[in-house]
């Protein structure tokens, strides 16, 4: 046992390194972890788009300090946590050392780095989809209805982290129902559990009613503007490409399932997975939707592995398995992680066209990937609003006003005078404080004619100049402009108002 543990400790630490050292000093924060992290400074029981848990780490991250190494630490450890529970899966289903490492290498390796390098809800939603996974089996094997409240509890927490985990209810139900364990339906604390969840999710509920409920307006955008276009071929590529190194332990674990003896009381996951799986086709969901079904089946497989290569020349084949994710990683390592500076991709271009890292969501191929290029120019950016803050608040109130979460989000975090940036994009346009009269405005414009919003926003003001500008030619917000205006002539409470109006009532 001590063994067996110190060996977990071992790849939890690796976890921890991989995840620090995949992304280069040059590299600054990517633009949705501003938004999400700004949240943390407006805390409430639901936003725009995500549900409240994620602005609850993010308090904790600014109450621990709020540098980068806390913003990076919890995906980092939801991550670690994850490994940490398909470990005592394969301990509930009897799996041996070996197993154990199997499928820790295959979930060390995989494509949870790259969601774990973000400061974001997908990292914890995998790790409580696993978690699901993993109460279903400890319900299954003792029938014990505390595991039903606690699967309660994670599916509540889950909800309240990213609504997407109802998927993977709406996958356990039916598959469950095409199985012996279908009794657990005249369990009544089953319904017992699922008024916890309600309990649980009601304030967020009750938030969703009193804003209108916007997480359906956010679906159908998502749907209009991104999900029409996702292709499902793609979205089955991609659930390839996500474990690769593990491909053959996760159809060793959908075999198993079906014909392995001892699993036959787990048998409804396969179902959980094909049921899971068709529902995201049918809504056409983005492919990484999908991530947090594999850690559980990767669990299965392993187990399935060990206990086949235990003898006669399949023995041979226990090494093999462990070093195929460690194979497929070698060459990734270095072209789909921010761990290259941009000058060394800009004069490297070859490995990164190849596999398409070059080519953005305008279809036109760039310098560097565009996230990458979205963790570039936001410490330039604050700087300069910074500046020229101190000009203008020593002549009254300055309003931060940016064209989008990315640009506000960025200068909320680095300020060094205490700035407010707010947006109409995203939940900024919740945050504006109206209770004030501004005397000056700074405007952040991304590619904007200097003419254009001189000749627009001038007239209210007694001055106006274009400050400054992002020259970050890394940038993917290169030339986003600085617009200072000084002297209010009216009070632009009323046109800021008319805007937000317009915007909320826009759909």
């Amino acid at each position: 046992m001590k063994k067996s543990y110190l060996i977990l400790f071992f790849f939890i630490t690796a976890k921890f390194i991989l995840q620090y050292s995949l992304i280069s000093p040059e590299y600054e924060l990517h633009r949705d972890e501003y938004l999400h992290l700004d949240q943390g400074n407006h805390l409430a029981w639901g936003y725009l788009s995500v549900p409240p848990v994620n602005s609850w780490l993010a308090w904790l991250v600014k109450t621990l300090g709020g540098s980068v190494f806390w913003v990076k630490f919890f995906p980092a450890f939801f991550g670690a946590m994850t490994i940490v529970v398909v470990w005592k899966i394969i301990e509930q289903l009897q799996g041996s050392l070996y197993a154990k490492i199997l499928a820790s290498t295959g979930l060390l390796l995989s494509v949870l780095l790259r969601i774990n390098m973000l400061f974001q809800p997908t990292s914890l939603e995998i790790l409580l989809w696993t978690l699901i996974y993993y109460v279903l089996i400890l319900y299954f094997n003792s029938e014990k209805v505390k595991w039903l409240y606690l699967a309660a509890v994670i599916f509540a927490l889950g909800v309240l982290n990213k609504y997407n985990i109802v998927f993977s209810v709406l996958g356990i139900i039916p598959a469950i129902l095409l199985t012996r364990q279908r009794k657990v339906f005249v369990q009544p604390h089953l319904y017992g559990a699922g008024l916890l969840v309600l309990l649980i999710v009601l304030p967020n509920l009750w938030w969703q009613y009193h804003h209108d409920f916007p997480v359906v307006h956010h679906m159908k955008e998502l749907t209009e503007r991104q999900l029409v276009h996702v292709d499902r071929f793609d979205f089955f590529k991609s659930q390839i490409v996500f474990f690769i190194g593990s491909l053959l332990v996760i159809l060793a674990g959908f075999y198993a399932l079906l014909f392995y003896k001892p699993f036959e009381k787990f048998r409804s996951f396969f179902w959980m997975y094909v049921i899971t799986i068709a529902l995201f086709l049918f809504f056409r969901a983005k492919d990484y939707y999908a991530v947090g079904l594999y850690p559980v089946f990767i669990a299965f497989g392993s187990v399935f592995l060990a206990h086949t290569f235990e003898k006669g020349w399949k023995k041979f084949l226990r090494p093999v398995f462990i070093l195929i994710p460690v194979l497929l990683f070698l060459p990734l390592y270095n072209v789909a992680f921010p761990n290259k500076s941009p000058e060394y991709i800009i004069s490297h271009p070859e490995k990164y066209k190849k596999m398409g890292l070059l080519r953005w969501e305008d279809g036109k191929d760039h310098a560097l990937p565009q996230d990458f290029a979205d963790m570039q120019g936001w410490k330039e950016l604050a700087q300069k609003v910074d500046k020229e803050y101190s000009q203008l608040s020593g002549s009254g109130r300055t309003l931060v006003l940016c064209d989008n979460y990315g640009q506000a989000g960025a200068i909320n975090y680095y300020s060094r005078k205490g700035i407010e940036a707010v947006s109409f994009n995203a939940d900024y346009i919740n945050w504006f404080d109206l209770s004030k009269k501004y005397d000056n405005l700074i405007r952040v414009k991304e590619f904007s004619k200097e003419d254009d919003e001189l000749k627009e926003t001038g007239p209210y003001f007694e001055s106006s100049k274009a400050a400054d500008s992002i020259v970050n030619k890394f940038a993917r917000e290169k030339g986003t402009t600085i617009f200072s205006f000084k002297g209010a002539k009216i009070d632009i409470r009323t046109k800021i108002r008319d805007e937000i109006n317009e915007v909320k009532h826009r759909d």
